[in-house]
């Protein structure tokens, strides 16, 4: 029997879970597909299953650690079927792949030898024999394609590992952007012999990160003598852009300065850009100041990247060198304080914080740690609230045929298995209107120069659960009926409570429905889930005398209130929707016009 390590499989972007349960213990039998742990996202749990049968020999986590993608869960011992087909395969994959050689030199890779970067010399390749089909092997540097305009993206998983065999095409890295997530496959088929990035670097376009050898046709002409012994140098500065080597050179050569203790000559610092205004002094004196801290060119390079002053950094590498490790742990500390004071009050100038309070002076108080989703919801309330001008309207809706035509549907609902609440008729109402009044279906841009119109019409619905609030999206309300809605929200609702909702299930709504009428109330102000343009809550209904213009009629009125950002809705906007919705919601028939 054989051991193999179980690891966080994908996390759909997250970058750190918490390990909430461990669901299976040392010497426990797990079979295919059987939760091991359970992990708390910043929205949601998930079951991470087993991928094959067998016994638990290890646990390598806790109760409370954080974990990310690829971390090491556990070690199962393999049955005996499985060890012995794992060995057969392993043994034709041998037969199969004829070992290629190693070169003798390989060059020094800049993420993690620094200090050789600036001293590495030229070395050819050892040739390889060639075989009957393929000639020498040839390495080149793999480089980060145009990754749309992005300034630069995150690496959240690296897909293969030195000694791959990748074909075209195949996925090195997933790279994360403000708005998505996108893999960069390998631009030609070979054996990957380095990966110069790791999970949470920063890269931009034209950034190296692997090094892969390819095997070259014998019967080219003229391709065996150049590709077999290829000039690193040369290759490494013809992916380098002219700035980069200019930032390169200054680095080193600040390095040398510092070394032998002599301040680096101002007058000789490579100027960043032609086009770039003569800088005033006070510039020059943090450029001589930056460049006095003992850190490398790489590391400068990712502190441009992330603005990062160097001189508030700490060294962690010999004789206090700043790696890029130091870079990221500053700047990831330095989120978190952000985050903290965010949910404490404390959000920056301008905004005093509240003051802090002994409550024990005035009687018994218990401390209760707040779950990290509580957290999360109290830090994105803060920052709607304090980013997003809100402005309420409330109006009230008569919903007295629409609920006699919901009770004579409870019949039918019993027979397909399923209850029929008023939010499916809600969101086919909010559809319409949205589709209707398309101010509503936008969001504002990060430049805050463009509104960006959504073509599709995905709403969230706010579902309160032991763990806290969660908004669940549904998706394309506007192509679905009536019993197709009330399913999803159904089965939503229940995945919510159960605390199974996937980060992918939360995302991407146009807009919210908050509905308190099973609680009670006359009506609330709901807070923008931005960057959303508004959100609708819903009161408890209560029958009211309506005049009709002859008399007072009884009617069953649901109070409604809508709060939106009034840097994308005006009021007039709000009026006409408001209108359009208590229309469609009075007389559902309208859905058909």
């Amino acid at each position: 029997m054989t051991s193999e390590t179980i690891l966080v499989p994908d996390l759909g972007g997250a970058d750190t879970v918490d390990v909430i349960e461990l669901c299976v213990a040392v010497g426990d039998t797990v079979a295919l597909e059987q939760s091991l742990i359970v992990l708390e996202s910043d929205k949601a749990t998930m079951d991470v299953p087993s991928p094959q049968a067998g016994q638990v020999k290890k646990l390598l986590v806790k109760e409370g650690d954080k974990v990310s993608e690829g971390s090491p869960i556990l070690e199962i011992e393999k049955t005996a079927d499985e060890t012995d087909s794992a060995e057969e395969s392993a043994a034709s994959g041998e037969r199969d792949d004829a070992p290629q050689p190693e070169d003798k030199d390989e060059p020094p890779e800049s993420a993690e030898e620094e200090d050789s970067e600036s001293e590495a010399v030229d070395k050819p390749d050892k040739q390889a024999e060639p075989s009957a089909a393929k000639g020498p092997a040839a390495e080149e540097d793999v480089l980060v394609p145009d990754i749309g305009g992005a300034d630069a993206v995150e690496v959240i998983e690296v897909m293969a590992a030195s000694g791959d065999q990748l074909a075209e095409g195949d996925g090195i890295l997933v790279v994360e952007t403000d708005k998505a997530s996108m893999e960069l496959p390998a631009p030609f088929a070979g054996e990957l012999v380095s990966v110069a990035v790791k999970v949470g670097d920063k890269i931009a376009t034209g950034d190296k990160i692997a090094r892969m050898k390819i095997m070259l046709d014998s019967d080219q002409p003229g391709t065996t003598d150049k590709a077999a012994e290829p000039d690193e140098k040369t290759g490494a500065d013809s992916a380098s852009s002219p700035s980069e080597k200019k930032v390169s050179a200054e680095s080193d050569s600040s390095e040398t300065d510092i070394s032998s203790g002599k301040k680096p000559d101002v007058a000789e610092a490579p100027v960043a850009s032609e086009e770039s205004s003569k800088p005033d002094a006070a510039s020059i004196r943090d450029d001589v100041a930056a460049a006095e801290v003992y850190a490398g060119p790489a590391s400068r390079a990712l502190a441009r990247e992330l603005g990062v002053d160097l001189r508030k950094v700490s060294g962690s590498g010999p004789r206090n060198r700043i790696l890029k490790e130091d870079l990221h742990e500053y700047v990831k500390n330095a989120v978190a304080k952000s985050e903290n004071a965010a949910v404490s009050g404390a959000t920056g100038p301008g905004i005093p914080p509240i003051p802090s309070v002994d409550f024990a002076r005035f009687g018994e108080v218990e401390m209760v740690p707040l779950q990290k989703i509580h957290k999360l919801t109290a830090a994105n309330m803060q920052r709607s609230w304090l980013n997003v001008p809100h402005v309420t309207q409330f109006d009230e809706a008569d919903i007295t045929e629409l609920e006699a035509f919901r009770h004579t549907l409870k019949a039918e609902a019993e027979k397909r298995n399923s209850r029929l609440t008023l939010l499916p008729f809600l969101l086919k109402a909010c559809g319409h209107a949205l589709a209707v009044n398309t101010s509503f279906n936008r969001s504002l841009a990060s430049d805050g120069e463009h509104f960006v119109e959504k073509k599709y019409i995905h709403i969230g619905v706010a579902v309160d659960t032991p763990r806290g609030l969660v908004v669940p999206v549904i998706r394309d309300v506007d192509r679905k009926g009536l019993w197709e809605l009330t399913d999803e929200v159904n089965q939503m609702a229940v995945k919510a409570r159960e605390g199974k909702l996937s980060a992918a299930e939360m995302q991407g709504g146009c807009f919210t429905i908050s509905s308190l009428g099973a609680i009670g109330g006359n009506g609330f102000t709901p807070i923008v889930n931005a960057p959303e343009a508004a959100i609708l809550g819903v009161s408890k209904s209560q029958i009211k005398p309506v005049w009709d213009g002859a008399e007072f009629k009884p009617k069953l009125m649901l109070p409604l209130s809508v709060s939106y950002d009034h840097r994308i809705v005006n009021g007039a906007d709000c009026g006409r929707f408001f209108t359009c919705l208590v229309d469609v919601i009075a007389d559902i028939r309208r859905l058909l016009l």
